[in-house]
């Protein structure tokens, strides 16, 4: 018979958590995707700092580039269950990937929008 599992409280639970964390930012760090990502954040953040966008749009840029990465790690954990359940390709299979990819996809868009429209603004109106 297995042992009960401890539920970790308090301090050593956010602890415990945060190393979870630092595990799917590590393992998300391996997709090429996500690497591209935060390329164009970067780059994102620069330009935007170097047309002199005010401090509530870097932080609504911040705020979007996040929601990318949490969907991203979405896609990834997605993808690595499927793969796990069911290696043979299946619609389904193929399915939830797609759609998985289309949510990345929406909010890298979301993004995208942003970044013109902002940096647009403060090229022709200073």
């Amino acid at each position: 018979m297995k042992p009960a599992v401890t539920k970790l409280t308090g301090i050593s639970h956010f602890f415990a958590a945060a190393s979870y964390s630092l595990g799917g930012f590590k393992r998300l760090i391996k997709e090429a995707a996500f690497r591209q990502e935060l390329l164009f954040a970067a780059v994102a953040l620069i330009l935007l700092l170097a047309v002199g966008a005010t401090l509530v749009e870097l932080m609504i840029a911040v705020v979007l580039f996040l929601i990318v990465f949490a969907i991203e790690a979405l896609n990834t954990a997605i993808e690595e269950v499927i793969d796990r359940i069911s290696p043979e390709i299946s619609s389904v299979g193929k399915h939830a990937k797609d759609l998985g990819s289309f949510a990345v996809l929406c909010m890298l868009t979301a993004c995208g929008i942003f970044m013109l429209f902002t940096i647009g603004k403060h090229l022709m109106f200073g």
